[in-house]
């Protein structure tokens, strides 16, 4: 058992990663139940995991399956739900999933009842490493991505490695993004580690995954405790590969098409890219980059993920991101391997630029569509 404590003042909480502690789960979330547990899910995951919830009283609250699940009306759907079961300020809420379901269910949470709290039970390699931990919660919107929602932190967080066994592969190299990124923004030893030990993580070898989920969770801890709304650029270098991987997962309709952690690797491939364009770090270490991405099997660019558009679209999404201030969006770009730092000197017309100098998305086409297939 590990646990990583966030630290938050008043709003501490802990993150706690064992194997099989899902099978605990009543043991382990008994301070945070009444005499019911309502659980937040998904379909996929209800029929999956949702009988290890061994609790005498569960209230399940189970939703489709999908990123399209972060919107208005399944916010409106679950809000209303809440309501009906008539949740009261001092009870828990638990989102057993994913980010979409971790996402939603902290945001409803947030304004319900003007807060309730909540449980994070993340069941995805990303929501493991990342988006469970830090108090993100948001829905999508027409204009992009997570543009709706609050910073809302959990009471709780409980990982169990082993519901990974039940990850279908492309989804679990679509979380391992989340983890090579803490290497890439500040520590060239875990991108090493990373290198070495991603197969061994991808075959299901537990104690590769259970040391990366460790690492990835005491890293981003460490970052929100300094920098928990975002107001420095701290937490900032969180969003590493996020603001090119966004502009892709619009034009893709945040659909099955293109996952969030694929977007967000080809985000970094393009970031290192770019910053090596720009004179910032050496060619050879974004080209380090981008051939571990492309070993592993994720996209590292426009191409590899399947998205045939031009510069100056891919611009134009990113034009609505939520960080924008000034009329300038800021970039997390680098110097290097471990070295990633806010760039808030680039303009939209640049961006679109280098986004036009890369190849037809007709050149790897057929690499998406294999691993769409998966």
């Amino acid at each position: 058992m590990t646990v990583v404590p966030v630290e938050l003042g008043a709003r501490r909480y802990d993150v706690l990663i064992e194997a099989g502690a899902l099978d605990r789960a009543a043991e382990l979330l008994s301070p945070y139940a009444r005499d019911r547990l309502i659980v937040v899910t998904d379909e996929t995951v209800a029929a999956a995991q949702l009988p290890r919830l061994r609790h005498p009283s569960i209230v399940p609250i189970v939703l489709p399956a999908g990123e399209a699940t972060k919107s208005w009306p399944q916010l409106e759907t679950l809000c209303d739900r809440l309501l009906d079961l008539e949740v009261e300020r001092g009870e828990h809420i638990v989102a057993l999933g994913g980010g979409v379901i971790g996402d939603l269910t902290g945001f409803a949470a947030s304004i319900v009842k003007r807060g309730i709290g909540f449980v994070q039970v993340p069941t995805t390699l990303l929501a493991q490493v990342d988006s469970s931990v830090g108090g993100k919660t948001a829905i999508n919107a027409r204009a992009g991505k997570n543009l709706i929602g609050a910073f809302y932190q959990p009471s709780f967080v409980l990982i169990d490695p082993t519901v990974l066994d039940t990850l279908p592969a492309r989804e679990l190299r679509a979380g391992y993004a989340e983890v090579v990124k803490y290497g890439l923004i500040s520590d060239p030893d875990f991108f090493a580690w990373c290198e070495a030990h991603a197969a061994d993580l991808l075959a299901g070898k537990s104690e590769a995954r259970e040391h990366a989920i460790a690492y990835s969770v005491a890293a981003k801890a460490r970052i929100v405790a300094e920098d928990e709304r975002e107001t420095a650029d701290r937490r900032a270098l969180l969003n590493l590969g996020h603001t090119f991987g966004h502009a892709l997962e619009a034009e893709t309709g945040f659909g099955p098409a293109l996952l969030h952690g694929e977007a967000v690797a080809a985000g970094m491939g393009l970031a290192y890219r770019f910053s090596a364009e720009r004179g910032l770090c050496r060619t050879g270490e974004a080209a380090r980059v981008v051939e571990h991405l492309r070993t592993i099997g994720l996209p590292h660019d426009a191409v590899s993920a399947g998205v045939n558009a031009s510069g100056e679209r891919l611009a134009g999404h990113m034009a609505h991101d939520k960080k924008k201030a000034g009329g300038r969006v800021p970039f997390i770009l680098a110097r290097g391997i471990g070295e990633a730092f806010v760039d808030k000197s680039v303009a939209l017309e640049e961006v679109a630029a280098f986004l036009d100098s890369t190849p037809l998305a007709s050149e790897s086409a057929s690499r998406h569509e294999a691993r769409v297939g998966e």
